[in-house]
């Protein structure tokens, strides 16, 4: 004679479900903080993740200023005050691949199945991984300035205008680095993420005034141009550099910066709760 057992389903604790599903501000912000000492942990394990940060602007710097800047300035140094900005803002864009790659592959690799057995909000591992971006940005800002240093540019600005730039560029490379992430939770393989974000970031780079200037380029092109936010990010900061006008190219850049946010960290962070 058989008995038939019921299975009970494991008892959870409804506070902690809660407290995932609905996690406080101060809560997301610790665990999200956790989990990026985890990302420098791994940047400082492995240096060469580090080399398109740091030749990468290096290599641009030389070979534009020195091949081209006598042909498009009439002066290498003239170019090179003119080009370091521009170096700047497109390095800033192209580190940002990183972030999805590095995502995409740890999520194939299963260590987000591993955060999302832990009691941690949803939205930390995603976070955390932005947040653990700032090094890298930080260190681009100061390798490409340093190596402009060394090839003759010379902030002509004080230097809280200065700071103020760099800050800048961190900033909104922290706010794009969310189209990454949104890439990285569609698509399979950290190549495919890789290959579109340089199709996506490469035009943004040359149809703006990182290399010539917006007036010596064709008029429809020029339409283009004036909306790109690579734009408005380049000339705020030969702006805060330079000590050049600046106009109203900072608060586009913040707005810039906010849109990137609004539309980008809520679709990624959707995908993500879909794909793991």
């Amino acid at each position: 004679m058989s008995t038939l057992t019921r299975s009970t389903p494991p008892r959870t604790n409804p506070r902690l479900s809660r407290a995932v599903a609905n996690p406080r501000p101060l809560r997301l912000l610790r665990h999200s903080l956790a989990l990026a000492k985890r990302s420098l942990i791994k940047t400082w394990r492995t240096p060469e993740a580090l080399i398109d940060v740091t030749l990468q602007p290096a290599l641009f710097l030389v070979i534009f200023v020195y091949v081209f800047g006598g042909a498009v300035a009439g002066s290498t140094h003239d170019y090179l005050q003119f080009l370091l900005p521009g170096i700047l803002a497109q390095t800033i864009a192209t580190g940002c691949i990183a972030i999805g790659v590095n995502l995409n592959a740890d999520i194939a690799k299963g260590i987000f199945d591993r955060f999302r057995s832990l009691p941690v909000p949803r939205s930390a591992p995603l976070v955390g991984a932005v947040l653990g971006d700032v090094v890298r940005y930080v260190i681009v800002t100061a390798s490409t300035l340093g190596i402009g240093y060394l090839m003759g540019f010379r902030i002509e600005s004080d230097p809280l205008r200065a700071v103020a730039g760099c800050l800048l560029a961190v900033l909104f490379a922290l706010c794009l680095s969310w189209l990454p992430v949104f890439v990285s939770m569609k698509v399979r393989t950290p190549g495919a993420v890789q290959g579109l974000m340089f199709a996506l970031i490469m035009p943004l780079s040359f149809a703006s005034n990182v290399f010539v200037g917006a007036g010596t380029l064709p008029g429809w092109m020029q339409a283009v141009v004036t909306v790109n936010p690579l734009t408005h990010l380049v000339t705020a900061m030969r702006g805060l550099f330079l000590g050049t006008p600046v106009g109203n190219h900072v608060w586009w850049t913040l707005v810039w910066c906010a849109g990137f946010v609004a539309v980008f960290m809520p679709l990624a962070l959707r995908a993500y709760r879909r794909k793991v």
